[in-house]
Parts: structure tokens; sequence; C-alpha cells
């Protein structure tokens, strides 16, 4: 993975939107396809896997925030 530099709020503020989109296309789309199935599993696994990305992408704003100095 490619190191990201964030220099100002306008980079971050575009880094989360970039990164909201990504995350309802993949992950939101996946639910709502679950959801429509009424597949409990399938219901149940594709939420959790939109809450992980959801806590993996904070991850990434926290390290972009932290200074490594």
């Amino acid at each position: 993975m490619d190191t990201l530099v964030i220099n100002n709020r306008e980079e971050f503020a575009q880094w989360a939107i970039e990164r909201a989109n990504s995350v309802i296309s993949e992950q939101g789309s996946a639910l709502a396809t679950a959801a429509r199935s009424g597949d409990e599993a399938q219901l149940a696994n594709a939420a959790n896997a939109l809450g992980q990305t959801i806590v993996d992408t904070l991850l990434d704003a926290f390290d972009c925030l932290v200074d490594d100095e």
C-alpha cells in the first residue's frame, strides 16, 4: 500500500470523501444486496464487513494524522 501524505484540511477532506464513496460503493451495495436476498447469514456477514471496513478506514485516517517523528 502506498503511503499517503496529507498536508492540509482540504487534502484530508478530499481523501475522506473519496474513501467514503469507495466504502459505500463496495460494502454498502453488498449490504443492500444481502438485505434484499432475505438470507440472514449473508446479511450478517455483509453488515460485519461494512463495520470492519469503517473501523479500518478510521484507523487509516488516524495513521495519516499521527506524526511519526
